[in-house]
């Protein structure tokens, strides 16, 4: 397994947030974590990522305990995604992909000739080598997430942790976003992702996992556990699941609660 979780529990402070929580992810697999604001999806990445110490619980990232891994290691194994943002500072686009290979540097040595060569090629797998002397902060919120995920690739990893990756774009940009996580898995990439959206899972996940009140209420393929049932259960609104041509399926609003 490239990633496995075995009887995770996350505190803040005295409050529980995960509960003998344990799943597991093939190499080459996309997982869709799904479930309501508040559930523990983060907490669960911070703990996998080795960024939240207040817990208990064993971790493996390919095959190695997480705890035995330094801050290098650990970055040569996973990489992170985060949610699209704000910019603050206006580096090069080129400049922001670089700065993620410092994992593969020895000592206090500069970026050079190899790391670069690194940046450009993750930058053209993405699509964005035109983007390369662009200002971070003056191109779009679709195009800053594929920076995001050309500087998780410059770094090497095969683990990519994505959090809520398609958050605050419009539809095409969502759609584009998900299409290249799709061809990262196809390549190899072993990608967690969380998202709110059940098309999503439907259209491009191997697996989802489901969190409910600090566990794992079902994992499984979503064609398989993601019913209309359990979406109502755990977003509160009710659902139809459609089947549409070449077996795509959408989760639509019944007719009955369409405006007239």
């Amino acid at each position: 397994m490239e990633i496995e979780v075995a009887n995770l529990d996350a505190y803040y402070g005295k409050h529980k947030v995960l509960s003998d929580l344990s799943f597991s992810l093939e190499k080459g697999k996309l997982m869709c974590v799904l479930g309501p604001n508040g559930v523990g999806k983060s907490t669960l990445f911070q703990c996998i990522l080795g960024l939240k110490k207040q817990h208990a619980g064993t971790i493996y990232i390919e095959g190695v305990e997480l705890e035995t891994l330094d801050i290098r290691q650990r970055a040569k194994r996973i990489a992170f995604i985060p949610q699209s943002h704000q910019p603050v500072f206006s580096y090069k686009v080129k400049d922001v992909v670089l700065m993620s290979t410092e994992s593969t540097l020895c000592g206090m040595k500069g970026p050079g000739k190899q790391q670069m060569e690194m940046t450009l090629e993750a930058m053209e797998r993405v699509g964005i080598s035109h983007l390369a002397e662009r200002k971070y902060t003056q191109i779009s919120g679709g195009e800053r997430q594929l920076v995001m995920i050309a500087r998780a690739l410059a770094q090497q990893a095969k683990v990519l942790i994505m959090d809520e990756p398609t958050s605050n774009l419009d539809y095409g940009n969502q759609v584009r976003i998900m299409e290249q996580i799709r061809r990262l898995v196809e390549g190899g990439y072993t990608i967690l992702q969380s998202c709110h959206q059940p098309d999503q899972a439907f259209l491009y996940a191997d697996e989802i996992l489901v969190l409910w009140e600090g566990g794992v209420l079902i994992q499984g393929p979503p064609k398989e556990v993601l019913t209309e049932k359990l979406i109502q259960k755990i977003y509160g609104v009710d659902v139809e699941i459609k089947s549409f041509h070449q077996d795509q399926i959408r989760v639509c609003i019944p007719s009955h609660l369409h405006k007239n």
